[in-house]
């Protein structure tokens, strides 16, 4: 794998000549917004083709993966424009690309709304080993609140990834409820109610795995709620299925403020079997302008984490997205506007602006001026995924989080299946 910068005067063609490939080996691998329209700055995964399969009559994608000792999953990997079950005579299949061989396996778990375009989802469940729903509720009596989450759980099924139940005390409003948080931890009646409601639930949809979700806790429930995680873990691990719990981006133990205090990292940690470190949002919605997900930033979350955790039970979250501020930022009136790294290009180029990159951070950024306003983006690319996706090998950490796959980030993948083996988990 190798990640070119966008240099001024390349063209796709140029590029593809450089390295010896097709330009379509770039386009059906990065899927730029307009290949016939590159930003200076933009970035490129070029991936060259070693083994190479042409399709013949009657060929199967199963049949192929079988031929080469192979697998589905791994072929979807290298060809995520290729739709498993409407392969043609005659079409390219790349079965392995030079100078990526991955040894180190990890998992890879990708969040979702059942909202979600089913194409882009086809395209990225290769790339998962587990995908998280998001989100069921709860009422204060311990009956579940459903999201529509049967075809999502059977597509994922379908592609060898695990689907996880995702529980939460997000209301309607979308705000997470201390009374009903409270009301579950406290009340031994209704926590029994939910668990075994979320248990049967799990069995009769197909779940594997439950992922626990309790933000913005006041910190007197901290140890009812680490009790409960190990109550709930005891009775999923006893049918064979195994917990989450996701954790706000803590640097130290006794780190104030309320989305921090009630997550005691040491304890949640040992009473779940994985957890996920909530690495992401410095940059969010009315914040001001940086990176989504600073490496620095990222980094001391990491290094305290297995600190208290160990570090292969730790999942590092990563996002699929960035911002756009509109500048002067005022605190308390901007509200930036969320948008996946593929609409930032688009934007780039509409605007015709270059893409500039903060080394320090390890972010790209771009600024623009709509005739009104001047704006700045920050948000992820190639780069900023390879740097942050070093840090798993550097603490041994059992793999990645993706905050959500909603959004359309191609090079992403890329960069993973570059890098890592995913580990299957059915």
């Amino acid at each position: 794998m190798t990640i070119h910068t966008v240099a001024n005067g390349e063209t796709i063609y140029s590029i593809a000549n450089m390295y010896g490939i097709t330009p379509e080996d770039i386009i059906n691998t990065n899927f730029p917004p307009d290949p016939n329209d590159l930003v200076l700055g933009q970035t490129l995964v070029i991936l060259q083709p070693e083994i190479v399969h042409t399709v013949a009559a009657g060929d199967t994608v199963e049949g192929i993966a079988n031929q080469y000792g192979t697998s589905v999953s791994a072929i979807l990997r290298n060809n995520p424009s290729v739709d498993k079950n409407n392969i043609q005579a005659g079409q390219r299949i790349v079965i392995a690309y030079r100078d990526t061989a991955p040894t180190v396996e990890i998992a890879a778990n990708g969040y979702t709304y059942p909202s979600i375009d089913r194409q882009l989802l086809i395209r990225t469940l290769p790339y998962l080993s587990f995908l998280t729903i998001f989100t069921y509720g709860f009422t204060d009596e311990g009956q579940l609140i459903a999201p529509d989450d049967e075809e999502l759980i059977a597509l994922a099924l379908d592609y060898g990834v695990a689907p996880v139940m995702l529980i939460s005390t997000l209301t309607s409003e979308g705000t997470f409820s201390n009374a009903l948080a409270a009301r579950l931890l406290n009340d031994m009646d209704v926590q029994e109610r939910l668990i075994e409601n979320i248990l049967n639930n799990m069995e009769e949809k197909g779940y594997k795995a439950l992922d626990i979700d309790f933000e913005y806790l006041p910190v007197e429930n901290r140890e009812a709620y680490i009790e409960f995680v190990e109550n709930i873990t005891q009775r999923l691990n006893q049918r064979g299925y195994f917990s989450l719990v996701a954790l706000a981006p803590k640097t130290s133990t006794d780190q104030p403020g309320l989305l921090y205090e009630s997550h005691d990292y040491f304890g949640l940690g040992r009473a779940a079997n994985l957890a996920l470190l909530m690495t992401y949002e410095w940059g969010y919605t009315y914040g001001p302008p940086m990176p989504v997900s600073p490496l620095p930033n990222v980094e001391e979350v990491i290094s305290y984490g297995v600190t208290q955790i160990a570090s292969n039970k730790v999942l590092m979250g990563m996002p699929l997205y960035g911002y756009d501020w509109k500048l002067p930022y005022i605190r308390g009136t901007t509200k930036a506007r969320s948008l996946s790294p593929q609409q930032a290009i688009a934007l780039a180029a509409d605007m015709g602006v270059d893409i500039q990159y903060d080394t320090e951070l390890s972010a790209p950024f771009f600024y623009y001026n709509d005739g009104e306003n001047e704006h700045i983006v920050w948000f992820e690319d190639a780069k900023s995924v390879e740097a942050k996706l070093a840090l798993v090998n550097k603490y041994g950490l059992a793999g990645v989080s993706f905050w959500n796959i909603t959004r359309d980030f191609p090079q992403n993948w890329l960069v993973l299946n570059s890098l890592f083996k995913i580990a299957s988990i059915l």
